[in-house]
């Protein structure tokens, strides 16, 4: 009789031994550390802080959810052009917004997570259809696009803010290597934990190309400054939130973009557990689909939560979940594990120093490309959604979506589209406009079949 083979994985229920819960735990926070990281230094948030809020985020949101979803919560990069319309009015020293602003922006952040919560209750009211009436593939696909889209600007500032000439040269080419090497790493390093980092491993590449052309030209692209003067243990900076109607109307409607990807996540995360329980010959069927309402509740919480402290908004991490899915490890401890971890890891000020030494030119290279793919996003929550564009309403929304918050984010300061005697983000307006316009197209149709 041939021996079957032990099928390897934790379900969300199951628990390894405490030296491999550690070991599963830092494999969760290496491959959403340079994401979230990543965040905080482009928007002009504290990274220690951003760092802990992200730990307690998602330990929150586990306990929320009551440990049935093993998600990881961390910084969106949906949020960034909005965050940086409130931050980015005032300039920086060592790369960190003033208080005043980034205060502002929590509160914006704050109010987003309202949003998720709202719609977390309708579904759990109701259902998903209700949701997909108000903010159809038509609104939330566009205004995906014109996210990252908006952030292509900031991209190239990253690398062209240096001093012209010979200095400029050298930091196109420490971008171009370092988008390059992190496009490599993704489409060709598929496997074990090496293909679920290719963020860092492309940092990684750009850091140690811009040493190496730093001392060759003489010209000091990698900064340790911040790194002296410092003590090895240093709470992270907590920041109060600040009333801001400005930050509300650019930051809150942003929530509307995330929603369908934090949907498609746990859809992802119920075919991967339920596959590893017939695996494993289980007779336990995870309805993880099922908790989509509470999914949605524990991400407006998490927001929140981020938010109240001085972190910035963020949603349930996909390269979490293709790191379960390879691994076969869903065990909500883990994830548990690793929030707390991370917190720890925020007390540590070297690595906050370390992180602030990463050039702008490796920074820009990075961005060029995970900036892009936030548009491409867009574009696939349409095809997958047989969005059809012969469609004159589809055609209309989207049309007025991408015009409004393209053309709003690059000819005027900030984003922000004068407008009836006021200023309004371009984001925010652009998706305003697409649910008001889907708003009418439904009730025209229901006046036309009543007449019918």
């Amino acid at each position: 009789m041939e021996k079957q083979e032990k099928i390897i994985g934790y379900l969300p229920d199951e628990n390894p031994t405490f030296l491999k819960l550690v070991l599963f735990a830092f494999q969760q926070i290496i491959v959403m550390f340079p994401a979230t990281v990543l965040v905080a230094i482009l928007t002009g948030f504290h990274v220690s802080t951003t760092i802990f809020a992200s730990g307690l985020a998602t330990l929150c949101f586990i306990l929320i959810t009551k440990r049935k979803i093993p998600l990881y919560y961390g910084s969106s990069f949906s949020y960034i052009a909005a965050i940086c319309s409130i931050t980015m009015t005032e300039e920086w020293t060592n790369g960190v917004a003033p208080d005043a602003l980034i205060g502002q922006a929590q509160f914006g952040i704050i109010m987003s997570g309202l949003v998720s919560i709202a719609a977390g209750l309708i579904v759990t009211r109701f259902s998903m259809k209700t949701i997909e009436k108000i903010l159809p593939p038509t609104v939330t696909g566009p205004v995906a696009i014109i996210i990252g889209l908006s952030l292509a600007g900031t991209a190239l500032n990253n690398i062209t803010n240096t001093a012209a000439g010979t200095v400029q040269h050298l930091s196109w080419v420490i971008a171009l290597v370092t988008l390059l090497s992190t496009i490599l790493f993704s489409v060709y390093l598929k496997k074990g934990t090496w293909g679920q980092i290719p963020i860092l491993l492309g940092l990684l590449s750009g850091y140690v190309v811009a040493l190496i052309v730093g001392w060759i030209s003489g010209h000091k692209f990698v900064n340790f400054d911040t790194l002296s003067g410092q003590s090895i243990i240093t709470i992270p900076h907590i920041t109060l939130p600040i009333p801001s109607w400005a930050a509300v109307v650019a930051i809150m409607p942003i929530a509307i973009a995330t929603i369908p990807e934090s949907t498609a996540h746990l859809h992802q995360l119920d075919i991967y557990v339920n596959n590893l329980s017939l695996e494993k010959k289980g007779e336990k069927l995870y309805n993880i689909a099922d908790l989509l309402g509470w999914n949605l509740i524990g991400d407006g919480l998490g927001d929140m939560i981020s938010g109240a402290i001085g972190g910035p908004a963020g949603t349930n991490y996909g390269e979490n979940i293709s790191t379960m899915s390879i691994t076969k490890n869903f065990s909500v401890r883990v994830l548990m594990a690793a929030a707390i971890i991370t917190m720890i890891i925020s007390f540590f000020s070297p690595l906050s120093a370390a992180v602030y030494s990463i050039p702008g030119a490796v920074i820009g290279g990075l961005s060029i490309y995970l900036f892009g793919v936030i548009g491409a996003q867009g574009i696939a929550i349409m095809i997958d959604k047989e969005v059809s564009l012969f469609d004159p309403k589809s055609l209309a929304i989207i049309a007025s979506i991408l015009i409004i918050g393209l053309g709003g984010s690059y000819n005027y300061a900030g984003g922000m589209i004068p407008i009836f005697g006021m200023k309004a983000p371009a984001i925010a307006s652009a998706a305003i406009v697409g649910i008001l316009l889907n708003l009418i197209f439904v009730l025209m149709d229901k006046l036309v079949h009543a007449k019918k």
